[in-house]
């Protein structure tokens, strides 16, 4: 436990959530009806009332790291030492590791109008999100004073960190207004897990090489949640200690020559935590022994711990969710005359509410009949190309999909992991290092939704609550 902590305060390694994968856009899939509120999840005349996932985790999970110390933190995973050689000493140079995990427990959507205007659903999910940056010296310390010509440095720490947890329980309601426009929401109960945040604004350090030590000061604000004990497994069971709350608003318009264009404004919230929690206005000084030794990197951890939570006092504080902004642009294309090959490609551009995040993506799937393979691009203002790939199997009533976004990544990680050649375990990844995967499924059942002009019944339903402003506004109701 200790090492995964001070590979949180030393490493300062971010971890960002996103709300969804590209590849899922436009889909039409119980995930992506909860991911882009104006997503429809059935099909008049074919799919059935009720959707849902039965407990089956439908998730996606990636992370990547750049920068000199790529093949520092691989050789430390894979081979248990450091292979420092691209580090670059007193430049500062600035290392990220970003990565995601967005996991829906369940998910529960009913067809809820005769006309097929309206569709009602329920989720519950985990999420976890931080941020932070970390510079070529911590990831050099953590192998011993060795890599320090000198004896006396300043600002070489001053690395960022921020990490939260949180359960995510979601109601959405889509509704179609006209035979252009379909508007959706999603409203959410936040209840935080954990939430950790490092700033340090000021760092030095003065080794003692004979003695094998080293005096660390460290000067920033540190903010840890409540949590009673030892941070357990359990402690992911939802709580009131730390509630929170956000909303998703999507909106799609279909043109006449049928381009779809799709709007959303993903997860705008807040999480406000437990007034037991702690805040910390550090400046503090601590020696560290034994800094060539085994244990360094537990000394390490015990010496930044101590200064971190030097002079904290209890009280809460409130953290944003990382909210998103994206439109994006689908167009469908029937590839033969029997209309078994069909290709609808999006054009998808994501920002980052509070955080200077963007990226661009082309979704391009192909479908014949049931199966669907995908081909997704992307690029971010981190400059990074990323080239991904899906299958789906999908009828009115089942779907399964599987696949990564990140595809030479992932593989070239996985080669690591599994070689037995030290190159691939600690080489660099070219701009960076990382991995990608996701995977869901999910069934419909009930009575099949019937059109009002094919139903065995008579519509007796109204137009939904939308529907029904949206009359009253642009004063379309007659």
């Amino acid at each position: 436990m200790k090492k995964v902590l001070l590979i949180f305060l030393l490493f300062s390694f971010s971890t960002k959530i996103f709300a969804q994968q590209f590849s899922q856009y436009n889909t039409g899939t119980l995930y992506d009806s909860f991911e882009n509120p104006a997503q429809k999840a059935f099909i008049t005349d074919s799919s059935k009332k009720y959707a849902t996932n039965l407990l089956f985790p439908n998730f996606n999970a990636n992370f990547y790291v750049t920068g000199d110390a790529q093949a520092s933190l691989k050789s430390r995973a894979f081979l248990n030492k450091y292979d420092n050689s691209a580090l670059l000493f007193n430049q500062g140079r600035f290392n990220h590791f970003n990565g995601n995990a967005n996991v829906y427990l369940v998910m529960f959507k009913i067809f809820s109008s005769f006309n097929g205007d309206t569709e009602l659903g329920f989720s519950v999910q985990n999420k976890m999100e931080s941020r932070s940056l970390f510079t070529d010296e911590t990831v050099l310390l953590l192998n011993g004073p060795q890599g320090f010509p000198g004896s006396a440095y300043s600002g070489i720490f001053n690395n960022t960190f921020n990490f939260q947890s949180y359960n995510q329980f979601g109601f959405t309601y889509k509704e179609k207004i006209n035979n252009h426009f379909t508007l959706g929401a999603k409203l959410s109960l936040l209840l935080g897990v954990i939430s950790e945040r490092l700033d340090i604004a000021n760092s030095q350090v003065v080794f003692d090489k004979p003695n094998d030590s080293a005096i660390l000061g460290l000067a920033g604000l540190y903010q840890s949640s409540y949590i009673p004990g030892r941070f357990i497994l359990r402690d992911f069971l939802p709580t009131f200690r730390n509630p929170g709350a956000a909303i998703s608003l999507g909106a799609s318009y279909r043109t006449e020559d049928g381009f779809i264009i799709q709007g959303n404004i993903k997860d705008l919230g807040f999480i406000h935590w437990s007034k037991r929690s702690t805040v910390s206005s550090f400046a503090d000084i601590r020696t560290i022994g034994g800094l060539s030794g085994k244990s360094r990197e537990d000394s390490l951890y015990n010496a930044v711990y101590k200064i971190i939570r030097s002079n904290g006092v209890i009280g809460s504080f409130t953290t944003p969710i990382d909210g998103r902004a994206e439109l994006s642009v689908n167009k469908q294309f029937w590839l033969d005359d029997n209309r078994n090959f069909k290709y609808s490609p999006t054009l998808i551009a994501s920002k980052e509410l509070f955080y200077p995040g963007f990226t661009g993506a082309l979704v391009n799937p192909v479908q014949y009949k049931s199966y669907v393979l995908t081909l997704t691009t992307s690029y971010d203002d981190m400059k990074f190309f990323n080239l991904g790939t899906q299958f789906m199997y999908k009828t009115p009533n089942f779907e399964f999909y599987i696949g990564t976004e990140r595809l030479m990544q992932t593989a070239r990680l996985t080669k690591a992991a599994i070689s037995h050649s030290e190159t691939d375990k600690y080489s660099s990844g070219n701009n960076y290092t990382g991995a990608d995967f996701f995977m869901g499924m999910a069934f419909r059942f009930g009575p099949v939704t019937e059109h009002p002009m094919n139903s065995s019944t008579i519509p007796m339903g109204e137009k939904g609550f939308l529907g029904r402003l949206w009359g009253r506004i642009f004063k379309t109701d007659q």
